[in-house]
């Protein structure tokens, strides 16, 4: 991503290539969280352990949530702007290119796939086994699901969010951020300041909970609180206003990531009994700190950080070009995977090695491919 930024007298050119890293990596780690390792028989110590590392795949979606603030906001912070690009209608033209074609393709090929395993059970002697195909792609979903899901509204349904293919649930929660942001959340940070819209977010965000019964929660209406935190960060990254300036040159943002990483998976801790939203805020905080402080390493021409050198690694990039068709497709992927290697009848340590190596390939292989269909040729026309 190229973003162009003002010194105090020329154009400089900046690439903040980190943010396609991040994307890649955090796809990654939900692809290898969706994987089920499991057979019929209990797991080798070795693999139970590292199944353990893999519990917090709904922290990579609050990565995605925070990045998607932080991203829309860049062109605002940096030219100085109230308003987005073209108007509402341009701004919801240039979102809808980039994230309907491939979100309406891999819809597609889970209805086909599932239409297919439909047919063969009716006209033929096979039949899906459910414990083969435990994984994060569902065969057995109601007319209401699919009308849902073409709607993108899915994710407001406790009966649908995790039908067809679950992983979608927060693709709909972020097309409804879009909406959000220069209808809300804009015009309250020009009337009342950044601090107060970022609070405002989370109030909002918030109330389905406390106000209306647990409304929603499928749908994890504070996304809206950690959207809008990835928009302050983006404004404390590029801002020109004194008061911006000085707070990305004199907080340790570096420091803060740590510190609010830690909080975030202390409050998973269940015997605390936390709310959910709790630890996605104190990793929302840690994300929108940790792209404060790498693009301010980025735009002081300090990459010798190893954060940044993982990040910004060709291949980690690479990897992040194709994160958003990787993160549709992996789950009938990775559930027809399993579904043929559960017949091979491997021990259970070969079959959980055999899935991930299996899967992880396969899923990237495929997504790469329906990335250059789906996805790239709409990247260039916007």
């Amino acid at each position: 991503m190229q973003i162009l930024t003002k010194s105090t007298s020329t154009q400089k050119k900046l690439r903040i290539d980190y943010l396609d890293g991040i994307r890649g990596i955090t796809a990654l780690y939900v692809l290898l969280v969706h994987i089920n390792p499991s057979s019929e028989e209990p797991l080798p110590l070795i693999w139970g352990l590292f199944s353990k590392l893999l519990r917090y795949g709904h922290f990579s979606v609050v990565i995605f949530i925070v990045l998607s603030g932080y991203c829309l906001m860049l062109p605002l912070a940096r030219n100085q702007k109230d308003h987005v690009n073209g108007g509402f209608v341009g701004y919801i033209k240039r979102r809808s290119r980039r994230i309907l074609p491939p979100y309406y393709g891999a819809l597609a090929l889970c209805l086909i796939l599932a239409g297919g395993i439909f047919l063969l059970q009716h006209f033929t002697n096979f039949q899906w086994n459910q414990i083969a195909g435990d994984g994060p792609f569902k065969i057995n979903f109601s007319f209401k699901d699919v009308l849902l899901y073409l709607l993108l509204i899915h994710n407001l349904s406790l009966d649908s969010y995790h039908a067809i293919n679950p992983p979608m649930w927060s693709v709909a929660t972020e097309w409804q951020l879009y909406f959000l942001f220069p209808l809300l959340l804009l015009p309250i940070r020009r009337s009342f300041g950044l601090l107060r819209a970022v609070i405002a977010a989370f109030i909002i965000g918030l109330a389905p909970l406390y106000l209306f019964n647990r409304a929603i929660e499928s749908a994890s209406p504070w996304f809206f609180g950690l959207f809008a935190l990835g928009m302050a960060a983006a404004e404390i990254s590029f801002s020109q206003k004194p008061r911006f300036i000085k707070l990305r040159n004199k907080l340790p943002w570096g420091s803060l990531v740590i510190v609010f990483t830690l909080i975030a998976f202390i409050s998973e801790w269940r015997q605390l009994g936390l709310e959910i939203w709790v630890g996605h805020l104190f990793l929302g905080i840690a994300a929108a700190c940790l792209f404060i402080n790498c693009t301010k390493d980025v735009r002081k021409d300090e990459k010798s950080s190893l954060i940044l050198q993982i990040l910004e690694h060709p291949w980690v990039i690479a990897l992040g070009t194709f994160s958003y068709s990787l993160y549709l497709t992996h789950g009938p992927i990775i559930t027809l995977v399993r579904y043929f290697l559960f017949y091979l009848h491997l021990s259970p340590g070969l079959f959980a090695a055999t899935c991930y190596f299996i899967g992880v390939l396969v899923s990237l292989i495929f997504a790469y491919g329906f990335y250059l269909v789906f996805e790239r040729p709409f990247i260039k026309s916007i």
